[in-house]
């Protein structure tokens, strides 16, 4: 028969393959976790080299763009610069000529109307002298 120190060594035995059941199972459980996370880290790379890739072409795509954007603005700064020095050339070759005809005009008018004040003042003398 069996005596306590038999016994309690045959419960230690099954305690200690119970425990090291459980470890396996959760060493496999583990495992399989592991080559799952390396999977999915694997087609993480995959899917993400085209994405930077992608990423790397809008990023060129977009400087040239903004390159076009600059020249166009430079373009419109040397359209203005000339807009503006012919609107001062225009504003100087009218606009003397333009002033000269019409203080021309009121130096006329002044000197018609003084002509037709003298004549209405002659003819009221005339008038009261007969």
């Amino acid at each position: 028969m069996l005596t306590a120190g038999d016994v309690a060594a045959l419960i230690a035995a099954v305690v200690w393959t119970v425990l090291v059941a459980f470890m396996c199972v959760a060493l496999v459980k583990l495992t399989r976790l592991l080559s799952e996370t390396t999977k999915v880290v694997a087609e993480f790379g995959e899917r993400t080299r085209p994405m930077l890739d992608d990423v790397a072409t809008t990023v060129e795509r977009t400087g040239a763009s903004l390159d076009r954007v600059e020249e166009i603005t430079a373009n419109v700064a040397t359209a203005t610069e000339d807009v503006s020095t012919v609107t001062a050339l225009t504003r100087s070759a009218v606009a003397g000529p333009l002033v000269k005809a019409a203080s021309f005009s009121y130096g006329v008018r002044k000197v018609l109307g003084q002509r037709r004040a003298l004549a209405l003042v002659r003819n009221r003398r005339r008038k009261e002298r007969r």
